[in-house]
């Protein structure tokens, strides 16, 4: 699933004279977060909005290169002028009919000489042409994806999306159930990420793009949190308020039972998205594979001449 919207470098009305703001900021963002969806946004959006250097929009999901901003999702209530200014700025924005990204650069004013960014992991589906002309536009603008494994996130995935009520419920003992949901768009377009980081890498500067792991969430969230940190520019040390580094605000959701063989199928789904994140993330990706028992003379096996070939391969590894 791909979204593309006609663009103008600005909007010639009168719409913000009637937002009675007046800051001082640097309008624009200074980063991106495009994803993954279940791969640990929630957590990093918390982390940012309580951190003293960060000004965090109050409504995580800005959605206005995939949707306009035309979700849903019930409005915050405002902590202050600033959050008032920018909900009124972004409801006046998702009526217009097209991306205007100087208009979308001003709901980042309120922000001051603190750092402010949109987290919207469906900004992973976003197309070349989008992604190109965002890049261009925000020469400065850094991007961070967060990586989980390709199965794992697509079980998180659809264990969200039945129990808000998006997907059906289903038998989830039932691989064949099992892999009709992973071919829903809504949870196919998410589910590659060497895919995703790839178009971004096509457009972003190498030093202006990191990819980070939900391996390294589980393993030392601390850690990941002042990584993070340093790479957007503000100080690891200060405490994000009261808020601890591993807390998780998911760690009591319900979720769908995974199954040992299920779980193999969903590997066996995945296998290629999982050969292709080991070679082009690097980092913790390169371990995915061995989970399911997938060795690297598995993946090249496309590369011998026969299955013959491939068996004595794979028995004198």
């Amino acid at each position: 699933m791909h979204w593309a919207w006609p663009f103008t470098a600005c909007v010639g009305d009168d719409r913000d004279e009637e937002i009675n703001c007046s800051f001082t900021g640097d309008a624009r963002p200074d980063f991106l977060c495009v994803g993954a969806q279940k791969g640990g946004t929630s957590w990093l959006y918390q982390q940012l909005a309580s951190h003293p250097d960060f000004w965090m929009p109050p409504i995580k999901e800005l959605h206005y290169f995939d949707k306009l901003s035309r979700t849903k999702a019930t409005p915050p209530r405002p902590r202050d002028e600033r959050d008032l200014c920018f909900l009124e700025r972004i409801k006046d924005l998702s009526a217009e009919s097209h991306i205007a990204l100087e208009n979308y650069a001003r709901l980042f004013e309120p922000k001051g000489s603190l750092l402010s960014g949109d987290i919207s992991p469906t900004y992973s589906m976003l197309n070349d042409e989008i992604i190109e002309r965002v890049a261009s536009y925000f020469p400065n603008l850094k991007v961070i994806f967060l990586a989980r494994d390709p199965v794992d996130r697509a079980w998180s995935q659809l264990s969200m999306g039945v129990r808000l009520g998006m997907i059906s419920p289903f038998d989830e003992t039932d691989s064949g159930e099992v892999i009709r949901n992973l071919l829903n768009p809504g949870v196919l377009s998410l589910s590659h990420p060497s895919k995703i980081v790839a178009r971004w890498k096509r457009y972003v500067h190498p030093d202006r793009f990191r990819i980070y792991f939900f391996d390294d969430l589980e393993r030392n969230p601390a850690e990941l949190r002042c990584s993070i940190l340093h790479f957007l520019g503000c100080d690891p040390e200060k405490p994000s308020g009261r808020l601890r580094a591993d807390h998780n605000s998911d760690a009591n959701r319900k979720k769908l039972r995974l199954t040992d063989k299920v779980r193999s199928r969903v590997a066996q789904f995945f296998r290629d998205e999982l050969k292709a994140c080991a070679a082009e993330l690097g980092g913790p990706a390169k371990k995915w594979p061995a989970r399911y028992g997938f060795s690297l003379l598995y993946f090249f096996a496309g590369l011998a001449d026969n299955l013959d070939l491939f068996l004595w391969c794979d028995w004198v590894a």
